[in-house]
């Protein structure tokens, strides 16, 4: 992709733009009419990264909290291998954990299952998702030690709850730390229903607003990175034809793809 993107700029003679993948995801709620203003902390949730981030400006931002071991998409993943759900496994868990709480809302009940909310008690904005998953394997294991059927929808429901709170209770005390009045999430799990929902209930009970990215650009896609691209642009940055390409690069160092 990378050596067609500047094959293409060498032979049309147009700037070549490297782009910091999570930079896209950052700037992605800018595709939307109700743009947030700047600086703004956003909560950028995906299968690789659960981060929070302060973004001053185009190229300023400042690493508040991120997962000390899996992210929370990874974590949704691993838990649909365990309920036998099938790769991409998010979409599989929460449409799983929406049949369990109509269920449970019709019925008048919570959640089945009592899983941890990891790192809640503990000061900082990290997150950790690995011992949330192992709880949903000890109960999975104990059921079919028993030989009974698997209560996926249930758990799958329990375990999505615990991802939702702890993901929205660091983003709001994140906003309300920082004194700044909004919340904007990205990222392929930001297209979570429950998340949306959760999260706009709880910041509009604390007098926050919320930006979501639209549903359309929550997960990859070309326009955030175009988007990206036409910030870069304006700002009269491009990228070195000898630019290559790295599977991880810190953030706060993304103006060094520019010469």
């Amino acid at each position: 992709g990378a050596s067609t993107a500047k094959a293409i700029s060498m032979s049309l003679n147009k700037p070549c733009i490297g782009i910091h993948h999570m930079e896209a995801h950052l700037l992605a709620p800018l595709l939307d009419e109700r743009k947030p203003p700047l600086p703004f902390i956003a909560l950028l949730v995906s299968g690789g990264h659960t981060q929070l981030v302060l973004v001053r400006e185009l190229g300023r931002y400042e690493m508040l909290g991120e997962s000390v071991d899996d992210a929370a998409g990874e974590a949704f993943d691993k838990t649909a291998k365990l309920l036998d759900f099938d790769y991409p496994g998010g979409p599989a868990v929460a449409k799983a954990a929406q049949r369990a709480e109509a269920r449970n809302k019709q019925l008048g009940v919570t959640s089945r299952f009592r899983f941890p909310r990891p790192m809640t008690d503990r000061p900082g904005l990290d997150f950790s998702f690995s011992g949330l998953k192992t709880a949903v394997l000890r109960e999975v294991e104990r059921w079919r030690q028993q030989g009974e059927e698997l209560p996926v929808a249930d758990l799958a429901a329990s375990f999505q709850a615990v991802v939702c709170r702890v993901l929205v209770e660091r983003s709001v005390r994140c906003a309300e730390d920082h004194g700044l009045n909004g919340v904007v999430v990205v990222g392929g799990v930001s297209a979570n229903g429950a998340l949306r929902e959760r999260l706009q209930r709880s910041t509009q009970q604390r007098g926050l607003a919320l930006h979501l990215a639209p549903l359309a650009w929550c997960t990859d896609n070309a326009a955030m990175i175009g988007l990206a691209a036409c910030r870069r642009f304006a700002a009269q940055q491009q990228s070195s034809l000898q630019l290559g390409v790295a599977p991880r690069w810190p953030l706060g160092d993304a103006d060094a793809l520019y010469g």
